[in-house]
């Protein structure tokens, strides 16, 4: 599953986008300096998501839309079309 597919899965199960998220976790004090566990956590108990979802969503907390070339377009299982994740939502594109 490509990283931009997680995003959207957790979009289908919860009905909020990755910039929907990221406005949360600013609200409730996580950006780039805090800790995965805490955020996972967080995201597990009020989101019911698992782990490699709530994995996905810690990357765009903390770092932002921009991910490494290293699976993009690698024909892989998590091969994605560009180095920066749609963050806006399912219906935007």
């Amino acid at each position: 599953m490509s990283f931009q597919a997680y995003l959207d899965n957790i979009e289908t199960k919860t009905g909020k986008t990755p910039n929907e998220f990221i406005e949360l976790a600013t609200a409730k004090g996580f950006g780039p300096d805090t800790k995965a566990g805490e955020i996972i956590t967080w995201l597990k108990q009020d989101f019911d998501l698992g782990h490699g979802h709530a994995m996905a969503l810690v990357h765009v907390i903390k770092n932002g839309p921009k991910i490494g070339v290293k699976h993009v377009n690698s024909g892989g299982t998590h091969s994605d079309e560009s180095d920066t994740l749609r963050l806006d939502g399912i219906k935007n594109r």
